[in-house]
């Protein structure tokens, strides 16, 4: 009974009555990115732009983005919750409303958030719900988080666009991608930054579905 009651926790967002409360304090986390040597807070160079993106795993997630030229840094986290400046430990507990993310920081000039959008539903399965593969729970949702208005219109669009491509395809899945506003992005410590970069036989956690779009 009492773990029905751990597996249905995971599956259902808190309410920030229920979410666990916290702390004051940030997290340490790592100061550089072991791949490109850059500041992983910052400050970003001027005119770069930010989109916080979950898809299952943070691991594999992060390492899809560093590898796009253009991409500056990234950076494993937690965003969409309650529960101010979480553990990792918190997290997994599925009681503080966050998803895993990944921290975006791009320059527009060298590539478009059309571009990273079209990474982020091309390599997982957006249909999903709350889980990723085998990897299940509200922290494993598919989100995107954008900076302003424009970027959401844009981020709606390219769903729309995979979306028709997955109909196309004959994938019968509505996608459950969770797009809004930006959330405050928490870092995760540093063993979860560039952790497929420190551990190279660790799993990746993604779990596309094949299909490509047009964007």
């Amino acid at each position: 009974m009492f773990l029905t009651e751990m597996f249905n926790r995971k599956l259902t967002m808190p309410d920030p009555q229920s979410a666990l409360p916290g702390r004051d304090d940030e997290a340490p986390t790592a100061a550089t990115h072991i791949v490109n040597g850059h500041s992983l807070k910052g400050p970003y160079p001027a005119g770069s732009q930010q989109v916080l993106l979950g898809m299952g795993c943070f691991w594999g997630a992060e390492r899809l983005f560093w590898k796009i030229p253009g991409v500056h840094v990234t950076a494993a986290g937690y965003a969409g919750g309650f529960t101010k400046n979480p553990t990792y430990q918190e997290m997994t507990t599925g009681l503080t409303g966050h998803a895993e993310v990944v921290l975006v920081v791009y320059d527009p000039a060298k590539v478009s958030l059309n571009g990273i959008l079209k990474v982020f539903f091309e390599e997982h399965d957006p249909t999903q719900g709350m889980r990723q593969g085998n990897n299940i729970g509200t922290v494993y949702r598919s989100v995107v988080y954008v900076e302003d208005d424009e970027q959401l219109a844009q981020a709606n669009a390219v769903r729309d666009v995979f979306q028709a491509a997955l109909k196309t395809a004959g994938h019968g899945g509505r996608i459950t991608t969770e797009i809004a506003r930006a959330k405050t992005f928490y870092f995760a410590d540093a063993d979860h930054q560039q952790y497929l970069a420190k551990n190279l036989n660790g799993s990746c956690g993604l779990r596309p579905t094949g299909v490509r779009c047009a964007i």
